[in-house]
């Protein structure tokens, strides 16, 4: 074990060029007993390790698939240390520089905006104004607050005018780099606009059912991923007493708070905040779906990655007393799904299928009251991870609203 800590002396290093991926790689292992989950997590306390999947080493357990990137300068060392011990590994990503200049990889040029290419903030701000501005019958743009830097949150609001109507809330851009997740978000209201009048299922949906979608939540973490650091997570605040910046949005709310799954040291990434919804932006979120928690039947929130769908509970190991219905719901959603390009999903509550973790959004829309509460973890399963390539943005977007889809008129046709 002496060997790890000949990489500390190395570790203030990354700081000199903390945005570049040159020769950064992403490992998996898979940890056969607890031996082998204490060198994992012996490895993250000396040396820089950002896990990818799970969010975090406290997490870890026997035979649960981690997924970690380990920086330029200690890329080598971690893979002989794994050889060394005999842990079997697999080098996902080999130079995460490369992969990060394939992710733009579509070259398809498009008249006006382009829903098959990653769009900065600056772009999605913009459309937002004038995908409502072109459809003011089936479109219309609120702000329910403002960022920790001041930046506006733009919330859409699709379906045809009428009265009495249930609604379905949807978000997207909750952690920075899971940039797949807003695209899907921006090609929903586009298959909605595009479609109604022509297609007698959206028509329906959009007369019946009102839909609220925020296309970023975590807006100064998603420019940060732009500008600075493509790997960010959190978001942007300032941490009282400590220099580390940020607070895991998905940790921040009033469900199991902290107590699991969740770090209380501002500089790690799931770091829960210093109270619930203590970031602006997820309190801008909550107050807004408390506003309309009497109408709002469903709460869906798109992530990535590792292609699951996921319900409550994730703080704790119980299941609802939905969770017959929900379990039901969700195998059938996936099954929409898997039929358009046999994209495998995995689905069940957040605790039994992947791992427990408390003060996620999801646990709290559900015990507000809203039943049908899921979590997307779009592609893919760890071959690109994080930087999904352009190219896989339309067949990720279509088969997950095959799902959305289905859960949406489900929800039409199961009212409570």
């Amino acid at each position: 074990m002496w060997v790890i800590f000949l990489l500390l002396g190395s570790a203030a290093a990354a700081a000199v060029q903390p945005h570049t991926f040159h020769g950064e790689k992403v490992f998996r292992v898979i940890p056969q007993n607890e031996e082998e989950v204490e060198f994992i997590k012996s490895l993250a306390t000396n040396i820089q390790v950002d896990f990818w999947f799970p969010d975090s080493v406290t997490q870890i357990r026997p035979a649960l698939q981690v997924d970690f990137r380990v920086e330029f300068h200690q890329a080598l060392d971690v893979q002989s240390l794994l050889a060394q011990k005999g842990m079997k590994y697999e080098v996902l990503i080999d130079n995460l520089e490369v992969a990060l200049e394939r992710e733009f990889d579509n070259n398809a040029r498009a008249i006006g905006y382009n829903y098959e290419k990653y769009n900065n903030w600056d772009m999605i701000a913009a459309w937002t104004a004038s995908i409502a501005a072109e459809n003011p019958e089936l479109v219309s743009r609120s702000q329910i607050g403002t960022s920790y830097e001041g930046r506006p949150m733009y919330l859409l609001k699709v379906g045809k005018s009428g009265s009495n109507k249930n609604a379905i809330f949807m978000d997207c851009g909750f952690h920075a780099r899971e940039w797949i997740s807003p695209a899907f978000c921006q090609w929903f209201v586009k298959e909605a606009v595009n479609n109604y009048g022509i297609d007698s299922e959206i028509t329906n949906l959009l007369n019946n059912l009102d839909f609220y979608i925020l296309p970023v939540l975590n807006i100064d973490g998603y420019v940060y991923t732009w500008t600075n650091n493509r790997m960010w997570r959190k978001t942007r605040s300032k941490n009282a007493n400590s220099s580390c910046i940020g607070t895991d949005p998905n940790r921040n709310f009033n469900a199991g708070w902290c107590t699991v799954g969740a770090s209380n040291r501002p500089c790690d990434d799931t770091y829960c905040g210093p109270a619930p919804e203590s970031e602006k932006e997820t309190k801008a979120l909550a107050d807004f779906i408390r506003s309309k928690h009497s109408v709002i039947k469903a709460y869906l929130t798109i992530h990535s990655y590792s292609q699951m769908l996921l319900f409550p509970y994730s703080y704790k190991n119980s299941v609802t007393k939905d969770h017959t219905e929900l379990n039901s719901l969700a195998k059938a959603a996936v099954s929409q799904l898997n039929s358009l390009y046999n994209t495998r999903y995995t689905y069940g509550s957040g605790a039994a299928t992947i791992y427990l973790a408390a003060g996620g959004s999801d646990d709290w829309a559900y015990d507000l009251g809203i039943k049908y509460s899921f979590t997307f973890e779009l592609r893919d399963t760890g071959r690109y991870g994080f930087v999904l390539p352009e190219s896989q943005i339309q067949p990720t977007c279509q088969e997950t609203f095959l799902a959305v889809k289905y859960i949406s008129n489900y929800v039409l046709n199961n009212p409570y």
